[in-house]
């Protein structure tokens, strides 16, 4: 092994050096503040449980991502989070286990075995918000609103929302009646949009409700696609209704604070179809073609854990979000201190850390490359002064 594989991370992998590391601790502080005055309680879940915690009765997708491990202590099979969603909702069920209404936030490191994209990363710092408690369109509302509140504050503009709703999709399989293996074959085709495929899996299929199953290739667009999928879905699926309508009405909550916001529906949005039970909603942006911040109900996954309990919530990467900002602008510098022992000196840097400053020790006479100005002493006294020697002062 050369001395260059020493420094290689894992693809994928990335290390967040000082200064995007100052961005995204400050993001993550305006984001909670953000959460917390809506009513968001943060929690920390552990970085790594019990598989059997950690994954059950969340799907294939989730077990996939997961990086697995014996724990030398039980000898069980322990998981590194992939979601912290699903401890969230563990969270909520056992170790809180309160009545009504609870609202709960997060943010944390993640780990996947592959990325769930091309230019995804497999180690994103996830950070999002849940609401349990309330099966009622207003929470998923809520949640979309605060979604959005998100992009907003982090100054992104021309947000789309996605909006789809999984409820569509079942009711139109339940009307086909498929084999499990045939099901499988019409969900892969469907995520991908492919007709032809389609047309092959569904060729022993009755002819109508394979055309439907069809259209829902082209369902998805501005608000004239709820009219379109409320002709097709009127006579021959039309326990899908419902699921229209509330897109409908959310949407129209959602203008009423936000009017011209582009929202774009797809009704054959499968993105966690087997975890979520409802509403599914993505933001994009067009400097970024992966969504910024996704979520949805998942109502189903508390009962695993003894307390099922209505819930939705979104999450975002804030590494992917960094990325997307402008460069910080240089604020003041730092102020050098002489490595004096001085109690006047002491109490005067405590005042200016205190006040926000960056007050950095001088070593060896050689005062930090940040520093734009140092302590002097005065007449016993200290002061801030311009640093006329620092080579960056010089420079500028």
């Amino acid at each position: 092994m050369s001395t260059v594989d020493h420094w290689q991370l894992p693809d994928g992998v990335e290390e967040v050096l000082p200064g995007q590391a100052e961005s995204v601790e400050a993001l993550r502080r305006t984001l909670l503040d953000l959460y917390r005055s809506w009513g968001y309680r943060l929690v920390i879940p552990p970085l790594m449980e019990f598989t059997e915690s950690l994954l059950v009765g969340l799907g294939e997708d989730l077990d996939l991502l997961t990086f697995k491990l014996t724990d030398q202590l039980s000898g069980r099979t322990l998981g590194i989070r992939a979601d912290i969603t699903p401890q969230v909702a563990r969270i909520d069920a056992h170790s809180l286990a309160e009545e009504g209404v609870s609202r709960l936030c997060y943010a944390g490191s993640t780990l996947h075995t592959r990325p769930k994209s091309l230019l995804a990363s497999r180690s994103p710092i996830q950070l999002g918000a849940e609401l349990y408690g309330d099966d009622s369109l207003g929470a998923d509302v809520e949640i979309v609103r605060l979604m959005l509140a998100t992009l907003e504050s982090v100054g992104l503009t021309g947000v789309t929302l996605d909006l789809g709703h999984v409820g569509v999709y079942e009711a139109v399989l339940a009307s086909a009646g498929l084999s499990t293996d045939k099901e499988k074959t019409v969900f892969d085709a469907l995520q991908r949009k492919s007709v032809p495929d389609l047309r092959l899996a569904l060729a022993d299929v009755e002819p109508d409700i394979a055309a439907v199953i069809i259209a829902l290739v082209d369902l998805h667009g501005d608000e004239s696609v709820l009219g379109e999928a409320r002709e097709l879905f009127a006579e021959s699926v039309p326990d899908a209704l419902p699921c229209v309508d509330a897109l409908q009405e959310v949407a129209c909550d959602i203008r009423r604070q936000s009017p011209q916001l582009d929202i774009y529906f797809d009704l054959a949005e499968l993105r966690g179809y087997h975890y979520h039970t409802g509403l599914v909603f993505a933001a994009y942006v067009a400097a970024s073609g992966q969504a910024l911040a996704n979520g949805g109900r998942y109502n189903d996954v508390g009962a695993v854990y003894g307390r099922a309990r209505p819930a939705t919530g979104f999450n975002t990467d804030l590494k992917a979000l960094v990325a997307l900002l402008p460069e910080p602008v240089a604020g003041s510098g730092a102020i050098s201190m002489p490595d004096v022992d001085d109690p006047a000196l002491d109490q005067q840097v405590r005042e200016l850390r205190a006040a926000g400053e960056i007050v950095i020790n001088c070593l060896s006479g050689a005062p930090d490359s940040r520093c734009d100005r140092e302590l002097v002493e005065q007449d016993g006294s200290w002061r801030v002064e311009p640093l006329i020697s620092n080579d960056r002062v010089q420079a500028q």
